[in-house]
């Protein structure tokens, strides 16, 4: 049987069949899927390879998994099948200080990697608001990125290789070094539906010699947003540009105690990095574009117990959305930053069509905005209205030029609207691409691609 065959290659601490252990692992931050068939929880390459294998032998789908932090399905046993979670493996492999590099299992957690090696002056740069508790193998499956993405970059400018397990329990490697193809970059964000991975090599940056925050006001989020564009349009690249309304900067406040204002419309979060000598003449520069763009005030985090408040209250600005409403749904768009005004306004007037409080904190400097919607999911009126309001905000990112996703992936949630971003012959090249990897479609199956032939029933077959 396949649980028996789990339990002779990982140990019986290593497999889960229970139903209430399987229950664990049907959902994750964003819906509920299928019971998993079993879920295993290796210790190495080796085990992960195994697992593969023995999930052939018995037509079973799998499911890579990290923290269950996702936002779009991704995590999300939609098929059934074995859900491998990385929980177990979580090591700093190999740390090279010289080369500014370092080798870590896809279960550590974002935020562990620079605890592991702040002594050295180095740190991992992705920082996505839950990098407290994501882990980095589930932070390459969606190339996810964060507040400091405008100047650092997303995962996949950090990412040096891979290790991978194919679809047949092969192990393979990726180098940004090799020659041809890129590969490494072929497989960050492809949500575990070309290979699993089970080692990552990821570019370290050192700390930087400074760091200054400051906090601007505005009337309301479209000075705010123009603001944003004129300091960019300036020829200055933050490491950090970030906004909140009037409604999240108050639950923000009244949660952390971080010291935002709660009477203006909206709050510009400002963080630069970089040599000490510079940050005077910097702040010049923003503070003057902020005011000549409306801004009501200006302030400066005068330590860096300050810093850490702001920081604190902006990444945990999701929970505190329970000071609002016992639920809350989060959307993950991208549009120009210049398309910033149009983009909030059709947010609200959405969320007022369908009687919603929202409350928008979103990464300005790149134009990626995650509105949240705020609704009691006790209520079913409320969640048909979460789930109409959240396609009205997909379409009206589109229809400014936009996309569907900035940095949570597609998963399953936001599958279906990838017809509405590109053509049936872009779609057939991306699944030809797959096909190479996994014909059989057994990796995380059901999730990118528009519905159609993922589940293991209809997959389709070797020739």
């Amino acid at each position: 049987m396949l649980h028996e065959r789990l339990i002779d290659a990982l140990g019986a601490d290593a497999v889960k069949t229970a139903p209430e252990d399987l229950a664990v692992y049907a959902f994750d931050a964003y819906t509920t899927g299928r019971l998993p068939s079993a879920v295993v929880l290796p210790r190495s390459t080796n085990d992960v390879s195994a697992v593969v294998r023995i999930a052939r032998a018995y037509d079973e789908p799998i499911v890579p998994r990290g923290a269950g932090t996702g936002l779009c399905g991704g995590a999300v046993p939609a098929c059934g099948g074995i859900v491998i979670s990385f929980t177990r493996m979580n090591r700093l492999l190999e740390f090279d200080p010289v080369r500014r590099r370092a080798r870590v299992q896809p279960g550590l957690v974002n935020l562990e990697l620079s605890k592991q090696i702040a002594s050295s002056g180095l740190f991992y740069a992705p920082d996505p608001s839950s990098q407290k508790v994501s882990t980095i193998g589930g932070n390459v499956a969606t190339n996810a990125g964060g507040p400091h993405c405008l100047s650092y970059g997303t995962t996949v400018n950090h990412v040096l290789g891979l290790e991978i397990v194919d679809e047949r329990g092969d192990v393979f490697q990726t180098s940004i070094d090799d020659t041809g193809y890129d590969l490494t970059s072929a497989l960050v964000g492809s949500e575990g539906t070309l290979g699993i991975v089970t080692a990552v090599w990821v570019r370290l940056l050192r700390q930087p010699e400074s760091t200054r925050v400051w906090l601007a006001t505005f009337p309301d989020v479209e000075a705010a947003s123009d603001a944003v564009s004129a300091i960019v349009a300036n020829g200055i690249v933050p490491t950090a540009l970030e906004m909140m309304d009037r409604t999240a900067a108050r639950a923000v406040e009244a949660a952390f105690h971080a010291g935002y204002p709660t009477d203006c419309g909206a709050v510009l979060l400002i963080e630069n990095a970089g040599y000490e000598d510079d940050m005077q003449a910097c702040e010049s520069a923003l503070a003057a574009i902020a005011r000549e763009r409306g801004a009501t005030s200006w302030r400066a985090a005068r330590s860096q117990n300050e810093r850490d408040a702001l920081w604190a209250g902006r990444k945990g600005a999701a929970g505190a959305m329970g000071r609002i409403s016992p639920n809350y749904y989060l959307q993950d768009v991208c549009v120009r930053r210049s398309t910033l005004p149009k983009a909030l306004h059709a947010v609200e007037e959405i969320a007022r069509t369908y009687r919603l409080t929202v409350a928008n904190v979103f990464h300005a400097g790149d134009g990626n905005l995650h509105p949240m919607l705020c609704y009691d999911k006790r209520d079913p009126s409320q969640v048909q209205a979460v789930i109409e309001s959240g396609n009205e905000i997909l379409r009206a990112a589109i229809a400014l030029g936009g996309t569907v996703s900035g940095e949570h992936g597609i998963g399953f949630e936001k599958r279906e609207a990838m017809t509405a971003v590109y053509s049936t012959d872009d779609l057939a090249a991306m699944a030809r691409v797959r096909d190479v990897f996994d014909p059989q479609r057994v990796l995380n199956p059901e999730k990118i691609f528009p519905s159609g032939s993922a589940c293991p029933e209809v997959r389709p077959q070797s020739a």
